[in-house]
C-alpha cells in the first residue's frame, strides 16, 4: 500500500464517521425531552415501533433518513421529514413501513413529509410491496399549508395512491397509534385493515375544539373518535389494541398469513463474498474528486467472488459494462471508468467523461440486459459528456441521446449508486433520479450538481465581475479572490450529498460497505413485480 492509499483511507473514514454522527442526531427526532414525553404517554417512538415490528436479525434499510436535513430552520427543523421509512421483513415477508414521528411537531406534515410519504408509496407501487402505516400525526403543518395542500404531488396524492394500490392488490395495513385527524383520517380507512390503540389513538375529521366552533357541539376527543367509538359504534376500524406492542403484534399476525407473490424471476444463486477486501474501497477512492482511479478495483470489492465479466472491454473504455453477481443476484453493471484510457488509435480519453463510443457501448449493453431480464446497476462518477468540435462533429449528442433513450425505456429494475461526481447530463445518462431507479443512494464522497463547485464558481465569478464593473467598481485581485471563495463555498454546500438527500434527490447516504445490502434488498423487492411490458427503444437516430 502506498501513501496515497493511506491518505485516501483516512479521508474516507472521516467522511464515514461524520455520516454516523449525523445519523445519530437525526435518529433523536425532535429531541430527548420529546422522546421522554412520548414514553410518559405509554407510547413507543416511531423508530421503536418500526424496530419492534420488523423481524429480528433480518436485514433492513432506511429510506430518506436525511430528508429535511438543514431545511425549515425558521420553523424549528424537520428531522427525517417527521416520518421514518424502512424496507424490511415482517414474519419473513418483505414490506415497507411508514411511521409518523410524533416527536417532530406532533407528527405534523411539512411539504417534505408529503414528498417522503409519496416516495414510500412509489416504492410500494413499483415493486408491488406490502406497505404498513404507523399513524401518529397532527395533520398538515398549517404555517406551510399552501406548499402541501392542493397540488398533484401534495398531501391529497397519498389517498389517491391508497386507492390505486388497493386496485393493484397491494396489501396496506394501518395502525392508528396517536392522532389521525382531518384529511389524514382517510389514510387508515383506505387501507385493507385498520387498527387503533385504545386511549392513545383517535380518528376524526375535526377535533373537539373545531366541532365546538363549527356546530356548537361539546364533546371530548375520546368519545368523538377514540378506539371504542370506531371499533364498536362507527365500524371504521377493525381491531382495538390495548397498547402499541399489542397493535404491532396484531400486524405481525396478519402479515404471517399473507400468501406468496408472483415473482419476476430474476436469477439468483448462492451468495459469495467478494474475494478482494471491501475495506480497501476507502483507500482506493481518492480524496479529491478530480483525481483518477480504476473503477474496476471498486467493482471487484462489491461483487460476489470479485468476478466481473466485462462486455466490450476494449471499446468505449470510459464506461465499464459487464455482468456480475451481488449477494447471489445476477446483475448488469454500467460504471464510469475514472482513469485516463487509451483507444486503439492511440487517442487519450479522460476518465469520468462519456464519449460517443462509450455511450454507444452502454446503450447496447442496457438493451442486452433487458433482453436477458437482468437488473441494472449504475455506478456514477461522471463529469459529463465530452465537448468540443471533434465530439460534436462525431455526433456526441446523438450517441448520448441513444443512451438516455435506453435508460429511460429500460423495463428491468435499475439501481443507482453515486460514488463520486454526478454532474450535468452525465447524471441523466447514468440513471439519475429523473430516470426512475428503484433505489438511488450516495456514498459520503458523492457530489451532485450541474458542474463541480470549482467550475461553477469560475463561471459565476465572471458574471459577478461583469455586473460590478458595469456599476463602476474596481475588481482588485484580493476582491476577486474574496468573491470566488464566497461563490464556491455557497455552491459547495449545494453539491454536498447531504443537500441532495435532504431534498430526496437520493434515498440516502450510505457506508460503501452497505452497497451490497441495498442492491440485494432492492432486487428482492423488485422480484415482487413481474415485468409487464416489452423493452422498446422507440425512435432513435442510428
Amino acid at each position: 500500500m502506498d501513501i496515497n492509499f493511506n491518505k485516501n483511507e483516512d479521508h474516507n473514514k472521516l467522511l464515514l464517521s461524520a455520516l454516523k454522527k449525523r445519523l445519530a442526531t437525526v435518529k433523536l427526532g425532535g429531541g430527548k425531552s420529546r422522546i421522554d414525553k412520548q414514553h410518559a404517554q405509554g407510547k413507543m417512538t416511531a423508530r421503536e415501533r418500526v424496530d419492534y415490528l420488523l423481524d429480528d436479525k433480518a436485514e433492513s434499510i432506511e429510506v430518506g433518513a436525511f430528508v429535511g436535513d438543514g431545511m425549515y430552520k425558521e420553523h424549528g427543523g424537520c428531522p427525517s421529514g417527521g416520518v421514518v421509512v424502512k424496507i424490511g421483513y415482517v414474519k419473513g415477508k418483505q414490506c415497507i413501513v411508514v411511521a409518523n414521528d410524533a416527536t417532530v411537531k406532533a407528527g405534523a406534515w411539512f411539504p417534505i413529509t408529503a414528498k417522503k410519504n409519496l416516495r414510500a408509496q412509489e416504492i410500494a407501487i413499483e415493486n408491488k410491496l406490502p406497505i404498513i402505516y404507523l399513524v401518529d400525526s397532527a395533520g398538515v403543518y398549517l404555517p406551510l399549508q399552501d406548499e402541501i395542500f392542493p397540488d398533484k404531488e401534495h398531501f391529497g396524492r397519498i389517498f389517491r395512491n391508497n386507492a390505486v394500490m388497493s386496485s393493484m392488490g397491494i396489501t396496506q395495513i394501518s395502525a392508528v397509534m396517536g392522532s389521525c385527524v382531518a384529511g389524514g383520517a382517510y389514510l387508515p380507512i383506505m387501507s385493507d385493515e385498520a387498527l387503533i390503540v385504545d386511549k392513545t389513538g383517535s380518528i376524526f375529521l375535526a377535533g373537539s375544539y373545531l366541532v365546538k366552533a363549527a356546530i356548537g357541539e361539546s364533546i371530548d376527543n375520546e368519545t368523538l373518535g377514540g378506539a371504542t367509538t370506531h371499533c364498536e359504534i362507527s365500524g371504521v376500524t377493525d381491531y382495538k389494541s390495548k397498547d402499541d406492542a399489542d397493535a404491532l403484534d396484531t400486524i405481525k399476525n396478519i402479515m404471517s398469513k399473507i400468501g406468496d407473490f408472483d415473482k419476476a424471476g430474476y436469477n439468483r444463486i448462492k451468495s459469495e463474498k467478494p474475494k478482494e477486501n471491501p475495506q480497501d474501497i476507502y483507500g482506493i477512492l481518492p480524496k479529491s474528486r478530480s483525481d483518477q482511479y480504476d473503477m474496476v478495483e471498486i467493482i471487484k470489492r462489491l461483487v460476489d467472488d470479485s468476478d466481473f465479466e466485462q462486455y466490450k472491454e476494449g471499446y468505449g473504455k470510459t464506461i465499464l459494462t459487464g455482468y456480475a453477481r451481488i449477494d447471489g443476484w445476477a446483475v448488469g453493471i454500467v460504471a464510469n471508468q475514472r482513469k485516463v484510457v487509451k483507444t486503439t488509435t492511440g487517442e487519450m480519453q479522460f476518465g469520468g467523461v462519456i464519449y460517443s463510443d462509450s455511450a454507444d457501448k452502454a446503450t447496447r449493453f442496457i438493451a442486452n440486459c433487458n433482453q436477458k431480464k437482468i437488473p441494472l446497476i449504475f455506478l456514477q462518477d461522471v463529469t459529463g459528456f465530452m465537448v468540443g468540435s471533434k465530439s460534436e462533429h462525431g455526433g456526441i449528442i446523438k450517441d448520448g441521446a441513444k443512451m438516455v433513450n435506453a435508460v429511460s425505456n429500460s423495463v428491468v429494475p435499475k439501481f443507482t449508486i453515486i460514488i463520486g461526481n454526478s454532474y450535468g447530463a452525465g447524471n441523466y445518462a447514468m440513471c439519475g433520479k429523473a430516470y426512475d431507479p428503484r433505489l438511488i443512494v450516495a456514498w459520503p464522497s458523492a457530489e451532485l450538481a450541474v458542474m463541480s463547485g470549482n467550475s461553477a464558481a469560475k463561471v459565476l465569478l465572471q458574471i459577478e465581475k461583469a455586473s460590478l464593473k458595469k456599476k463602476g467598481e474596481e475588481i482588485t485581485p484580493e476582491k476577486e479572490a474574496e468573491l470566488f471563495n464566497k461563490i464556491k463555498n455557497r455552491y459547495d454546500d449545494q453539491v454536498s450529498p447531504y443537500y441532495a438527500a435532504s431534498r430526496l434527490w437520493t434515498d440516502g447516504i450510505i457506508d460503501p460497505l452497505d452497497t451490497r445490502k441495498w442492491i440485494s434488498m432492492g432486487i428482492d423487492a423488485a422480484n415482487h413485480a413481474p415485468i409487464e411490458k416489452p423493452f422498446n427503444l422507440g425512435v432513435i437516430q442510428v
